[in-house]
């Protein structure tokens, strides 16, 4: 599982940290701003531009929503509302779109858009005022459209959130960012670890490396093409093929438990989700030349007290290479930047979802959420339910719209619903985690990876 300095820092660091972070994020609000204002607001930043098509309006209960679309602090949006609207509102936050250029909003994933307008929830998405890996730039410009919603149609008698991976980051820190604002929270396959993402990644390739006895990091420009094949050869991983037969040796054996250790522990479906992964944690550790934190990633992760198990057959606690982040005021700033912290602070009901096998934001994620959770005694407020697939944000609509509803359910009634228990590790290593919560039909049609875990009982 994922440990790191920043964990220990941050509990060492949590009450003093408080007066700081209050004035932190009182400074850090957003500035009001009139749609359509033609000082600064209404066009994208320098660089970029926005797609945004028309939608058309569905049509709920034979009559057809209200669908607004522009832009508003640099935004693109898109705003809908039911002809019944219920007075509640859900913010929408997409995830990582790279370093392009095109600024695009999007609807609400896995048949979500029909279900809340079913419903009779309005919803809203904004493009954020600039991509990249840029938590700074969700958090300000979600809250941005809506305050502009509860400008131009009414203001909500709630306020929900739900999104998805790097949106999931963005609702951990909006909970903690604008306390109370938001009366829910469904974050799906959420970085809720923070920093501790780009840590994973670290150990990947250091350990790799070190198994391999290839010398790369920083990573050199021709690391995918020479140094990359070379570890793959030695460690028995060019082969290795999800459902194909094993063909790691033993360093290959070694460097496959500890990343299972490193992204959650023993659970179902874990060496499977191995082969899934295994090239791509080569590829997203190289840089382009860019300077954000995911261009650049070793400006915040670090390794120095990351201890790796097992141990053998070689001794990769003495030999992995250290490193240090190059910006540590960044890493442990309690301040609203580029990739802020979640200290584990929320302030309205949360049901997460995670599938098991994902390595892109390992399961690790909701582990750390979890323990910072806890140990700010707010364990009540947060439901974490485990999915059995191993692609990122692998989820059938029949899954999300369950922990939507559970999720409105707990807002509206103050019944908590059930969830797994992520960080007892007996009951994640069970043969039937994640079975609760997943979608069995989804396992019957053979969709996705759902056939890489064994069928529950």
């Amino acid at each position: 599982m994922l440990t790191s300095t920043t964990r220990l820092v941050r509990r060492l660091l949590a009450a003093g940290a408080a007066l700081t972070l209050t004035v932190g994020l009182a400074g850090a609000a957003p500035a009001a701003a009139a749609d359509g204002d033609d000082g600064d607001g209404s066009q994208p930043l320098p660089g970029y531009t926005i797609s945004n098509p028309p939608l058309d309006p569905l049509v709920v209960r034979g009559t057809p929503t209200t669908v607004r679309q522009g832009v508003h602090e640099h935004a693109g949006y898109i705003i809908e509302v039911p002809a019944d609207w219920n007075g509640d509102l859900v913010m929408w936050t997409h995830g990582y779109r790279g370093q392009t250029t095109v600024l695009s909003p999007e609807t609400p994933a896995f048949g979500l858009r029909q279900r809340v307008l079913e419903q009779g929830y309005a919803w809203a998405s904004s493009s954020y005022d600039r991509n990249g890996y840029d938590i700074r730039s969700g958090v300000l410009s979600t809250r941005d459209l809506a305050d502009l919603f509860a400008g131009t149609v009414k203001r909500p008698q709630r306020m929900l959130i739900a999104g998805v991976s790097m949106g999931g980051h963005i609702i951990g820190r909006s909970l903690e960012q604008y306390p109370g604002y938001y009366d829910g929270a469904l974050p799906m396959c959420g970085v809720l670890g923070d920093h501790e993402l780009f840590d994973f990644f670290l150990d990947y390739n250091l350990v790799a490396q070190a198994l391999a006895g290839v010398h790369a990091y920083p990573t050199p420009p021709d690391y995918l093409t020479n140094a990359v094949p070379r570890i793959q050869v030695a460690l028995g991983l060019a082969g290795l093929k999800p459902g194909g037969p094993d063909t790691t040796n033993e360093l290959g054996k070694q460097l496959r438990t500890i990343t299972i250790n490193r992204s959650g522990g023993d659970r179902p479906g874990a060496e499977a989700s191995f082969a899934v992964w295994k090239d791509f944690l080569f590829a997203i550790s190289a840089t382009n030349g860019g300077d954000s934190p995911a261009q650049r990633p070793g400006q915040l992760a670090t390794n120095l007290l990351t201890r790796y198990t097992p141990n053998s057959p070689v001794d990769v606690n003495a030999t992995v290479q250290r490193v240090a982040p190059e910006n540590p005021w960044q890493r442990l700033s309690p301040t609203l930047t580029e990739v802020p912290r979640i200290n584990g602070r929320p302030t309205a009901p949360v049901v997460s979802l995670h599938d098991l096998g994902d390595l892109f934001v390992p399961f690790a994620m909701e582990q750390a959420y979890a323990r910072d959770v806890a140990w700010h005694g707010r364990s009540r407020l947060v439901v974490q339910r485990a999915i059995r697939a191993a692609q990122h944000c692998e989820f059938t609509p029949a899954e999300a719209g369950a922990a939507w509803d559970d999720l409105t359910t707990w807002v509206r009634s103050g019944a908590r619903p059930a969830g797994d228990a992520v960080t007892d590790p007996r009951a994640v290593a069970a043969p039937d985690f994640g079975c609760r919560f997943s979608d069995r039909a989804a396992y019957a049609a053979g969709a996705g990876t759902r056939r890489l875990y064994a069928p529950c009982p």
